[in-house]
């Protein structure tokens, strides 16, 4: 017997949380809409789902989400258990193939996006169950009610259930973090809807890839909408290299890490290049990739071991799988979006890492170096350096083709932007600047560093609308621009510019 039980009760007190600030406060675990519906499509995996169907429902501030799957489903007794918070101690021994933990995942989830949480469930033989969070009702109440129906209005988008063997359906409604203060028919609000769809698209396609890409693949379906995997390697490319796989251990555990270059852009085509990209560009998608139980937990990144993001790297994704068992190991979190090696691997990650950046950066500069030959002009830099009265200051160059377009305008106007120019010439803070790289060395971002492919072809338009401007054809302008600061770190924008303007 726990000895602990033979306590009476007069030595203790017994503190349940107070159910209305225990819930809000759950709704701060920092989910983006994102994690969040992957978090429950893990759920889905786990109750051996073939097909994940979600619905996204456009009507204001009254949108809703809903989450169907065709799993095994649940008892009356299993759903209420999955509906408690911390339905499950995160130290107990796991199936090996389970994806979750700490059986908090469904509810702070669906809390993250919002305010009223309805699961309807149904397994093989047994009639459907149902079951309904409202944060409003517990605040009024102040008591843990688990209220046994779902809120008027919510039937029919229950309702598929039925027709189905067994599965279950999760349905998000007052969505205040995602759609609060939004108007069915304003259409910038609308437009913000959609964009949040296809990111939700973007990020599942990333993480489930490998089911997706299964031979009996799980399928996801957004709006009817079959979602295509997006494997972050490149595998069936023959100009991607594989660096040899490496095995370490970490106690009884084993940790496979396998390191990939992707191919330069000239060695696929613009389609597959494109794709490549990822969702965030190709400097944010460079680095390690962790997957437990092959669902990716983090998406391209150093994993703290003192290396930057840099443009000439943006080809080396490392690919880590770990075993489920491994999760406190690697302090991650509730979201699974964060993941820290262990410090007795720490090294073996560094080292991997700066070989398969060296391979990475090798691969990048070849090319650059081929693709600057070409052009017989001199780099164009936008500032200057000059020496006067034994001196230095920087100046910006009155040269540069967008200075100069910018230039080109009414008198007036002119000798605004001429000053405004001088302005900043007269400003630039060195001595910060000096103190900052001195201090902080790593910590400086390169130029259009982690900014979308989009912005950084925003720019490069108008120079290249400039240098046709002043009388160079589009073969010399896009040679031109390829010769200029920062650009020439971002020669598959440039090589596909001029196409891209004709075409407009």
């Amino acid at each position: 017997m726990n000895t602990f039980s033979k306590q009476s009760n007069n030595e203790y007190d017994l503190v349940e949380p107070r159910a209305p600030a225990m819930l809000e406060s759950l709704r701060a675990f920092g989910y983006t809409i994102q994690t969040a519906i992957a978090d429950l499509i893990d759920n889905s995996i786990s109750a051996e789902t073939k097909n994940v169907w979600l619905q996204f429902d456009w009507d204001g501030s009254e949108s809703c989400i809903s989450i169907r799957d065709d799993g095994k489903g649940m008892t009356e007794e299993e759903l209420v258990n999955a509906m408690r918070l911390g339905s499950r101690d995160p130290l107990q021994q796991r199936d090996a193939k389970d994806l979750g933990r700490f059986g908090l995942g469904l509810k702070t989830a669906s809390f993250s996006q919002c305010r009223r949480l309805t699961v309807r469930t149904k397994a093989v033989a047994q009639n459907s169950a149902i079951r309904r969070w409202d944060l409003d009702y517990v605040g009024q109440t102040g008591e843990w009610r688990l209220l046994r129906s779902g809120a008027s209005g919510s039937e029919k988008r229950l309702t598929a259930l039925e027709q189905m063997e067994s599965g279950t359906v999760v349905l998000w409604e007052s969505m205040d973090r995602v759609v609060g203060g939004t108007k069915t028919d304003e259409p910038k609000d609308h437009s913000r809807f959609l964009e949040m769809i296809e990111d939700v698209e973007k990020h599942l396609a990333m993480v489930f890839h490998r089911f997706l890409e299964r031979k009996n693949k799980l399928q996801i379906w957004i709006n009817q909408r079959l979602i295509e995997p997006w494997n972050p390697f490149l595998t069936n490319e023959k100009a991607t290299q594989w660096l040899p796989e490496e095995n370490l251990y970490f106690q009884e555990d084993r940790v496979v890490v396998q390191p990939y270059v992707l191919p330069h852009h000239s060695k696929v085509d613009s389609q597959t290049y494109e794709k490549a990209t990822g969702p965030n560009g190709w400097n944010a998608q460079q680095g390690f990739y962790i997957y437990r139980n092959e669902r990716m937990l983090v998406t391209g990144d150093w994993l703290g071991l003192g290396l930057q993001r840099d443009e000439h790297c943006k080809l080396a994704r490392i690919q880590v799988d770990l075993p489920n068992s491994m999760d406190s190991d690697w302090n991650i979190d509730v979201k699974k979006s964060r993941a820290r090696p262990p410090a007795s691997l720490r090294e073996d990650f560094k080292r991997i890492a700066r070989l398969t950046r060296s391979k990475a950066a090798d691969i990048y500069r070849h090319r650059g170096k081929v693709i600057a030959r070409k052009s017989s002009e001199n780099y164009v830099f936008t500032w200057l350096k000059k020496v006067k009265h034994d001196k230095v200051f920087y100046s910006i160059n009155l040269e540069h083709p967008l200075v100069k377009e910018a230039l080109n305008i009414s008198t007036e106007n002119r000798q605004v932007i001429k000053a405004l120019l001088r302005l900043i010439e007269e400003t630039v803070p060195v001595q910060q600047i000096w103190l900052d790289n001195a201090e902080n060395s790593e910590q400086h971002s390169q130029p259009f560093e982690r900014v979308p492919s989009k912005e950084v072809r925003e720019v490069m338009t108008q120079i290249y609308n400039a240098l046709i401007k002043s009388g160079l054809s589009p073969k010399d302008a896009e040679r031109r621009l390829i010769t200029m600061e920062p650009f020439q770190h971002f020669a598959e924008i440039v090589d596909s510019l001029s196409e891209e303007i004709l075409e407009a």
